[in-house]
């Protein structure tokens, strides 16, 4: 076996019950590395694998190791601690990644690319290798989220093989246990600047019989999940502020009076709406700054200029006076109010312009608080 301190490359290959492709994938590595003189390593990071997957990747020389933690994410983060070479290169073991074509990728990595992602669009997807709703919906739905949330230079989001170096990928703290480990490292990688690239890869069909562990709507919902939680601007931030604008517009346009737009008159009632439209709207939007804050502050998300910005605005002393004003506004509007209920001799108030009076009051003493604790909210983790 190769010294540790030799290493440059360790292909790392997740297991689970893979007896069937195993053999092949290892003899198409090591004849990767044979052939190319690349000092390295085939290695085998067994998920609990009951067919005799680790006997078969020992006799072939190949080295094992035991991933108590179920998933395909635990099992490539078991893999890439254990791997000995500056190098990685991660692959599927069912045999439908040609082991034995690595050298675009490690060209790649030895020019000082971070990141080096497969792309079978480019390469060639073999007849019966991606099924149909991956292959036109599932994957290239998700690699345009990913590229409009993250700016991922990506065409092929989900490709299993990659490759990287082993110092640069650690350094993302890569936490996910499933499938969508493939989506952390794509998209912690673009967040944290890193270098990445692609190179045309080929799909084969799955060489086992068995069905494979990936499951289309299941792990389709994961990724996309996961996506959608690590970008607050578009799940929270962006649907928040249309819903805003759009309560505003109207509720400033039926505030005056009902809005005739021609047999159908919009009053009170929609003014309600558009009421709740802006306070779920605003409120959304609070969210993505929570969640923004939250990832910064956990390491989750890396810092950026214009974030850091606007969450060092978001002080107390702001929320407070914000917030303070709002509610000073809808107190002083909810005392103009009793005073005609009042008038009326504490009975119903019944007329437009009252039930407007109350509305506006309600809905700047909803925001006012609103703004007031989530001064304190964003603050809450940050040393003052």
């Amino acid at each position: 076996m190769t010294a540790p301190a030799s290493i440059e490359l360790s292909i790392v290959m997740p297991c689970l019950n893979e007896a069937e492709t195993l053999a092949i994938c290892i003899k198409k590595a090591v004849f990767f590395l044979r052939k190319n003189n690349v000092q390295g390593e085939v290695l085998i990071a067994d998920n609990g694998s009951s067919d005799g997957s680790q006997h078969i990747a020992e006799s072939l020389g190949a080295r094992v190791i035991h991933i108590r933690e179920k998933g395909y994410g635990a099992a490539l983060l078991g893999g890439i601690r254990a791997a000995q070479g500056k190098y990685v290169i991660m692959g599927d073991s069912d045999d439908s990644y040609d082991f034995s074509n690595l050298m675009p990728f490690l060209n790649k990595l030895r020019n000082g690319n971070d990141l080096v992602l497969g792309n079978r669009f480019q390469g060639g997807i073999k007849k019966g290798a991606m099924p149909f709703l991956h292959r036109y919906l599932g994957n290239p739905v998700l690699s345009a989220i990913g590229k409009i949330f993250f700016g991922s230079p990506c065409g092929d989001f989900h490709c299993g093989l990659r490759g990287f170096s082993k110092n640069a990928i650690q350094s993302l703290n890569l936490v996910t246990h499933g499938m969508e480990f493939a989506s952390e490292m794509i998209v912690k990688a673009t967040l944290n600047n890193l270098t990445i690239t692609e190179v045309p890869t080929t799909l084969a069909p799955d060489g086992r019989s068995r069905p494979p562990h990936l499951r289309t709507w299941r792990d389709g919902w994961r990724h996309l999940k996961f996506l959608l939680l690590f970008c607050p601007r578009w799940l929270f931030l962006y649907p928040g502020l249309v819903l805003t604008l759009m309560g505003g517009i109207l509720y400033a346009a039926i505030l005056i009076g009902p809005l005739k737009l021609g047999t159908v008159t919009f009053d009170i009632h929609t003014l309600i709406y558009a009421a709740s439209a802006m306070v779920v709207g605003y409120q959304t939007m609070i969210y993505a700054i929570f969640a923004e804050a939250s990832g910064i502050l956990r390491g989750i998300l890396p810092p950026k200029k214009i974030n850091e910005k606007l969450i060092s605005r978001l002080t107390v002393e702001f929320g407070v006076v914000t917030g303070g004003l709002l509610i000073f506004l809808g107190l002083g509007l909810g005392l103009i109010s009793v005073y005609a209920w009042h008038k009326l001799g504490f009975g119903s108030l019944e007329k437009a312009s009252q039930l407007r009076c109350v509305i506006t009051s309600c809905l700047a003493l909803t925001l006012g608080t609103q703004t007031l604790f989530s001064g304190f909210f964003v603050n809450s983790g940050r040393n003052q």
